[in-house]
């Protein structure tokens, strides 16, 4: 098997990948469907901000709890159960709106549910990769993810547009759209349910201990890789990763173009990001050196692409956007999974995704402003420049967090203590007694 695809020779996570890539074509589907029926309801760009608010709203408030969830029970069971309310939330809006029944309260109200159910959902896929496959197969298992992912983002978009249009592109169509996505989610729970246990590195079940969410905290700020992960993910993810605030302004303001080029931006990102998965399912392991060079590879990008003099230009150079983007994320994600304790697994990823969903709808404001106020150049430039001050700002931190752990280090190993690799100077303190 290919050195790119060889996490597929592990049944399990073949039939994971397999139950994935229909649920996020069906999700992306839904997205667009969604769009399209709160502006046929309101006609508002406020109430689609309204929607959108509301369905990622729980997953920055809920995350880090999901990810004590994730750690105390079985990864594939709450799965299965996530998958179930995405997809029965899916159900009652695709039948209320191809019944005509749909209001756009409704639409907010199914959005939050969508919204919850995601939130617990996130860090238990996240971790979950892990299990499946063996520890030197997690880069390529993360990397397939993804790229699983952007084929989706591909395909979901145009298949939803092509069906809207073909049923007549009312409120209706969308519903029958939603439904698709309804169905795709027994893929999942369906894939789940075929896995073989024995094959699963599954950990160890944490009881249940008051103030496992500040342990997971602790832990993650006693570790100076994750810290530096967290610093370039948080400064790429809030000032550089707001694509449809960027791609929007600089087609329509900088280059005068319509919806059907703007769209057309998103498409050949992807096409970057896909590529740029496949390439690193390819790598056998990852160094801190690869997180830096596309957190910086990332900022220049956005820097190139803020001055380019054509749409024509802009739209052949998104894919190196989108190229950056994937490598960033998919070894930041990669490190992290790997780097991490198995029993704190869950709430490292749900800390890490966090910070990476929770950027976003801080910085869009901030970008958002900066367009209006000093053109659309200048949300891809100032972005590119505070991505690359991040990139900065995390190597001094991980220097310095080295330097102080490499003075003299006594590993804390007294029983129960469930950070074997954990350093603290207060143990030092006691060893030199």
């Amino acid at each position: 098997m290919s050195p790119t695809f060889r996490s597929l020779h592990n049944p399990n996570y073949r039939r994971y990948a397999a139950g994935s890539l229909v649920s996020n074509t069906g999700t992306w589907m839904q997205r667009v469907a969604q769009d399209w029926l709160v502006l046929a309801l309101t006609g508002s760009g406020t109430a689609l901000g309204i929607t959108t608010g509301l369905q990622f709203l729980p997953v920055l408030l809920l995350s880090p709890y999901a990810g004590v969830v994730a750690d105390r029970m079985s990864k594939r069971r709450l799965l299965q159960l996530t998958q179930l309310a995405m997809g029965l939330s899916s159900l009652v809006l695709g039948l209320i709106t191809v019944l005509g029944l749909v209001e756009v309260w409704h639409v907010y109200a199914i959005a939050l549910i969508f919204g919850v159910a995601s939130a617990f959902d996130a860090p238990a896929r996240q971790s979950f990769v892990s299990e499946m496959v063996e520890p030197s197969e997690v880069p390529n298992a993360v990397s397939l993810n993804s790229a699983t992912f952007n084929m989706a983002r591909i395909l979901g978009p145009g298949l939803a547009g092509l069906m809207i249009g073909a049923l007549g592109g009312g409120a209706g169509a969308t519903g029958w759209v939603i439904l698709i996505n309804a169905a795709s989610y027994a893929a999942v729970i369906w894939q789940l349910d075929r896995m073989d246990p024995e094959l699963l590195h599954s950990p160890k079940r944490v009881a249940r201990t008051p103030g496992m969410l500040r342990e997971g905290v602790s832990y993650v700020s006693g570790q100076p890789k994750m810290v530096m992960i967290l610093i370039i993910v948080f400064f790429a993810g809030t000032f550089g990763m707001n694509f449809q605030i960027t791609s929007a302004l600089m087609a329509t303001d900088v280059y005068g173009k319509g919806a059907g080029e703007f769209g057309l931006l998103g498409s050949t990102m992807a096409i970057g990001s896909l590529a740029g998965a496949l390439m690193a399912a390819r790598r056998t392991r990852i160094r801190m050196r690869l997180l830096v060079l596309a957190g910086l590879g990332f900022g220049v990008a956005e820097i190139v692409a803020g001055l380019l003099p054509t749409y024509v230009a802009f739209a052949v150079f998104s894919p190196a956007i989108g190229f950056f983007v994937i490598t960033l994320l998919n070894s930041a994600n990669g490190i992290m999974q790997l780097e991490s304790d198995p029993q704190l697994r869950g709430r490292v990823m749900a800390l890490y995704m966090t910070i990476v969903m929770g950027g976003t709808p801080l910085g869009s404001p901030i970008i958002g402003w900066v367009g209006e106020t000093f053109g659309a150049r200048w949300t891809l430039v100032l972005g590119g420049l505070l991505t690359m001050a991040g990139v900065g700002v995390a190597v001094l931190v991980f220097w310095r967090m080295q330097r102080a752990r490499s003075v003299v280090l006594t590993p804390v190993g007294a029983p129960g203590n469930v950070f074997p690799r954990v350093w603290d100077n207060r143990t030092v303190v006691r060893a030199r007694k």
